[in-house]
């Protein structure tokens, strides 16, 4: 397992995606996969950057862990903010058209659905969101 620690800023997705990126090709994991870790990565750091401290800047842990049966990556994002579960989000209704749909939760939709497991729990005072993506 690799931890990666690092205020939580749009600015540092790229850091975070290249620091998981390199756990990945150590894997050979395919390109159709890693680019929806990439994307959901962007998603959720991202949402933590812009809602867990504000107006603050506050920390963010990132852990990588691949399992090797079945091979896979697990992504643990945790941090001190504000607690959220993002997976009580309801689910957009995707049959409207964007204009009819009302803003938010497509992103954690499609993080839900591209990964094989999505998990968040509130402990000790953190925040702690994993996804789980089958290599």
């Amino acid at each position: 397992m690799r931890e990666l620690m690092l205020d939580a800023t749009v600015e540092n997705i790229m850091f975070v995606t290249e620091f998981v990126d390199e756990q990945l090709e150590q894997y050979g994991c395919s390109v159709k996969a890693q680019m929806q870790i990439n994307i959901a990565i962007d998603e959720l750091f991202g949402n933590i950057a812009h809602y867990a401290y504000q107006p603050e800047i506050g920390p963010v842990t990132v852990r990588v862990e691949v399992t090797k049966e079945p091979l896979a990556v697990i992504i643990t994002f945790i941090d001190k903010g504000v607690p959220y579960d993002p997976l009580q989000t309801a689910d957009p209704n995707i049959a409207l058209s964007a204009e009819e749909r009302e803003f938010g939760g497509l992103g954690i939709y499609m993080v839900k659905k591209s990964m094989d497991e999505v998990t968040y729990e509130y402990r000790e005072g953190k925040n702690i969101l994993t996804i789980k993506k089958k290599m």
